[in-house]
């Protein structure tokens, strides 16, 4: 059992001081994962630090029982701070949106760049058409998880995931290009 599991257990029991030696152990993770999102990003004022702050303030409430369930959820999160962060940049009253937003991910790079708030809505699309492509797309692009770990999150065969990763990208490939 990793130390990460651990930690998140003996969180869920109670112990109050687990959630410091959490946080410092996952920290150096987070900001890697946060740097990672925010690197595909157009420049935006959302520094790596406030994003694994607004994470671990959005993740008080959640149970994990190990460390890949734990940066799904993280994953999740930072994108939605992510964009909520651009929604409120993009705002008439602050001076309207943005330049594009790049988004390489096999096959995807051909497309012109979408936006952020563009992305969001053809996620929500595909969560709405297909769930659990939809988690395997925020797990895999945003966390930045590996097969083997979406597999165990979701409780489902590695080959599944694999389907449901390439099904995803083929759905936003079209969503985007129209």
């Amino acid at each position: 059992m990793s130390e990460i599991t651990l930690l998140l257990q003996q969180l869920a029991s109670g112990d109050a001081e687990a959630r410091d030696r959490l946080y410092t152990a996952l920290y150096p993770e987070l900001k890697r994962l946060a740097r990672a999102h925010l690197s595909r990003q157009a420049p935006m004022t959302l520094e790596p630090a406030a994003l694994i702050h607004e994470v671990w303030l959005k993740s008080q409430g959640e149970a994990a029982e190990h460390r890949a369930q734990f940066f799904a959820h993280a994953s999740k999160v930072m994108r939605s701070v992510i964009v909520d962060h651009l929604r409120r940049q993009n705002a008439d009253k602050r001076g309207g949106p943005d330049g594009p937003v790049t988004l390489s991910t096999g096959g995807l790079e051909a497309l012109p760049a979408p936006d952020v708030l563009q992305l969001d809505d053809v996620l929500q699309q595909l969560a709405r058409a297909d769930e659990r492509a939809h988690q395997v797309v925020e797990m895999r692009f945003f966390g930045g998880l590996e097969l083997t770990e979406i597999a165990q999150v979701l409780d489902i065969s590695v080959p599944t995931v694999k389907r449901d990763w390439q099904r995803a990208r083929a759905f936003l490939y079209e969503a985007l290009q129209s």
